[in-house]
Order: structure tokens, then C-alpha cells, then sequence
């Protein structure tokens, strides 16, 4: 029995009926008690506008919140706690880099690179900016696996590129992209690398010192928090540089009836009252992975995807996209087809066994395409999930093709 399963109470949850089985992970995971708790108390106990109030409660809303930013500092290994935005999301993250740094760096006819599997978050951006600039954005493709080659990198990231974007693995495929390589090369022709762990911080240590990463963004409810709440690291040079994305109460120094002087980071990037309820439940997560620790969360993922992936090779009429070799670079993230069946069939005939997946383009339309697919479904794994809740997966999923009555 899967030890931390008893921490999540919505794992005891019926759908139609049955237990339900959540695969859809990647997607959003589940909370455990003491994330729920941590929120609960503050509410309870802490609730004040911070900053603002030089009484009690207010002071320990803004320790409450400004802990929280340390522990996110520490859990990635920045420098300094002022290299912590608090956003809504690693969707407004991205937006605030390309709306920020994006408009000051970029002119006609430079360069953002982006890998060909990118999340619409990481795509729309860069799409507006480089058309406002006049600059190109130019994609890195996969191989027949799902990988980035080094010879990708090499000629994919030239001296015009300024900026490369990319996600640390998949949220179709579960690749683990080369990020090492690609942040090598970019920073050989001078260019600044964003790169999105949302789908991998959940999963693997993150250290943005040993990457050297200028920009990483990653959110909240992916890696066991709320929703409400997201990371931007930036090295504090280059945020110092850039100018603030939304403007408003708490981010200014002094303003003037046609000027401002802006507040130091990180108030700088962060106008208007914060969610302080989501910030705290964030910390309580971090906790909750440090204590579970990540070559744990990892053992078993390897378990639960090698388990799940040999089981759905024995089913016929099924096509698995991307990496199905668990030794090689990926996570527990499967997509794959059911032949004659619409990803959406699939999902409503697995929801009536109480069975969570995605199915859908997953905001990654360009790789869809490139895939030569319309959609797919998804099952994501966390390390709360069981090679039992994979059986009935499984079982459910050999009996797709014969509900809509086909013979086999």
C-alpha cells in the first residue's frame, strides 16, 4: 500500500460509483492535508493585508508571506529571496518576461527560439512580442522519440537569438529536454534562457545556481499547492533591468501626479494586494515534497510509468507517443491513441470507472501538428498513484474499442 495515499482525502473520493483513479497530474495534483491545513490556519489566524498596517495581525501576514518567498528562494537554490515574483500562475510569469524583458531586449530580426512542444503559455507570448518587434520566433524540433538533439541546439541557436524558451519536460510527451545543453549553447552566442518547470519541479530537484538559468517560472497547484499562485525566478540583475508589468498599490516608492519612482524587487513586480492564503499553501507543499524527498517521488514514478507503459504495449490498437523507454529521458506523462476512437470517447468510457484522464490537444496544438494528430489522451502519475489504480486503468481501457463495437 502506497504510504502517503491516506495524506490526500480526495483520493477517497467516488466517481460514478467507483473509486476514483486520478491520472490527470499533469494537469493539477491533489493536496495533501497539510497544505490544506496551512491555508485553513492562516486564514484563520493571520488574515490581513500585508505591508500596509503597522498592527499585529497585519505584521504577521507579511512575515507569513515573505516566509514563504524565502522558502521558495531556498527550495531552488537562488541567491536571494528578492529573485522571487509571486504571480498568479507560470502563465502570467512567461507573460510578464516577454512583456518585460522581451520589449526591452528584442528588435527587428532578432531571434526567440522555443521548442516545437511548447504549451500555448510558452508560444502566445512570444508570438506577440516578436510580431510587435519585428523579430523571429523559430522552433526546435523533436526527433522520432520525442527528444531535442545537440544538433538541434547547434543549429536551432545562432548569434541572432536573444532569447531561448523552453519547457524542462513535456506536458504531452513527458520528455526531460536537454536543458544543460540548450542553456550552455544559449549563453555561448549571449542569449538569455526561460525556462518552464512547471511539469518538472513537481517531479525533480530543481537548482537554478547549477543551471544557470536567467528565468525560470513553475506554479503552485502542479507540485501539490493551490491554485492562485506562481513563481518567477530571475537573476536579480536582469530583473533590476526590467521594467514592472502591472502597476498599482504596493509596488511604487513615491508617485507624483505624472511620474512614479518604482519599489525595489521584488514589490516591484508585484502590484495590488497579494494572495497571501496561496503563497503560505505553496510553503506547505515544499515542506510536503522535502519530506517525502525527490529520489523517493522518483523511484516510484520510474516504478508506476515502466509498469504502466508495459501493460498498454500489450493492448492492442494502442499508440503511445514520444519516449517509452522509462531508463531514457522522461517522466511518468503518457500520451497515446486508441485506434478508432476519439480521445474524448476514451475519456468519457474511462470517467464511468471513476478513471481521470485528459484528453485534448493539451494547449500544445503546434506539437499536435507536428505529431500529425488532432489530439490525444493523457495519463499523468504522481507518486500517490498505485500499479493497482494502473490495473484498472488498464482494464477499463482493454474494453474501449469493444463498448463502441468493435470486435477486438
Amino acid at each position: 500500500m502506497n504510504p502517503y495515499r491516506s495524506d490526500f482525502p480526495i483520493l477517497n473520493t467516488k466517481i460514478n460509483d467507483k473509486d476514483l483513479v486520478y491520472f490527470d497530474n499533469a494537469a493539477t495534483t491533489q493536496k495533501p492535508v497539510a497544505v490544506i491545513e496551512a491555508i485553513s490556519k492562516y486564514y484563520q489566524e493571520q488574515n490581513a493585508n500585508p505591508y500596509r498596517g503597522l498592527y499585529g495581525l497585519s505584521v504577521e501576514s507579511t512575515n507569513a508571506y515573505e516566509g514563504a518567498r524565502q522558502t521558495v528562494a531556498d527550495f531552488i537554490g537562488a541567491k536571494s529571496s528578492k529573485e522571487i515574483i509571486f504571480t498568479r500562475n507560470a502563465t502570467e510569469s512567461l507573460n510578464l518576461i516577454a512583456n518585460t524583458y522581451g520589449r526591452m531586449v528584442l528588435k527587428e530580426g532578432d531571434q526567440v527560439v522555443a521548442s516545437i512542444s511548447e504549451h500555448h503559455s510558452n508560444i502566445l507570448p512570444w508570438q506577440q512580442i516578436t510580431k510587435e518587434k519585428g523579430a523571429v520566433l523559430s522552433y526546435l524540433y523533436l526527433n522520432e522519440t520525442g527528444h531535442i538533439t545537440e544538433d538541434e541546439i547547434e543549429q536551432k541557436i545562432t548569434g541572432n537569438t536573444k532569447i531561448v524558451t523552453v519547457a524542462h519536460v513535456s506536458n504531452v510527451l513527458g520528455t526531460i529536454h536537454p536543458v544543460e545543453s540548450i542553456i550552455k549553447r544559449a549563453h555561448e552566442v549571449g542569449a538569455v534562457v526561460v525556462l518552464d518547470c512547471a511539469q518538472s519541479i513537481p517531479h525533480y530537484q530543481v537548482n537554478v545556481q547549477e543551471l544557470d538559468a536567467d528565468f525560470i517560472v513553475f506554479c503552485g497547484h502542479k507540485m501539490l499547492g493551490p491554485m492562485g499562485v506562481g513563481v518567477l525566478y530571475g537573476k536579480e540583475n536582469l530583473l533590476n533591468e526590467m521594467p514592472p508589468f502591472l502597476t498599482g498599490g504596493e509596488m511604487i516608492e513615491y508617485v507624483y501626479e505624472q511620474t512614479a519612482t518604482f519599489a525595489p524587487l521584488p514589490n516591484k513586480f508585484e502590484a495590488g494586494t497579494p494572495n497571501v492564503g496561496a503563497a503560505v499553501g505553496l510553503k506547505a507543499a515544499i515542506n510536503y515534497i522535502q519530506k517525502v524527498g525527490y529520489d523517493n517521488i522518483k523511484k516510484i514514478e520510474d516504478e508506476l510509468t515502466d509498469y504502466a507503459l508495459t501493460k498498454m504495449k500489450e493492448i492492442p490498437h494502442i499508440t503511445i507517443y514520444g519516449e517509452t523507454d522509462i531508463t531514457k529521458e522522461r517522466c511518468g506523462v503518457i500520451s497515446f491513441n486508441v485506434d478508432d476512437v476519439h480521445p474524448h470517447d476514451v475519456a468519457s468510457i474511462l470517467d464511468a470507472d471513476g478513471i481521470a484522464i485528459r484528453a485534448g490537444h493539451h494547449c500544445a496544438q503546434p506539437l499536435m501538428k507536428y505529431m500529425k494528430v488532432a489530439a490525444t489522451c493523457r495519463a499523468s502519475l504522481y507518486f500517490y498513484n498505485t500499479k493497482e489504480e494502473i490495473d484498472i486503468f488498464i482494464n477499463s481501457l482493454n474494453k474501449v474499442r469493444r463498448w463502441l463495437g468493435y470486435g477486438d
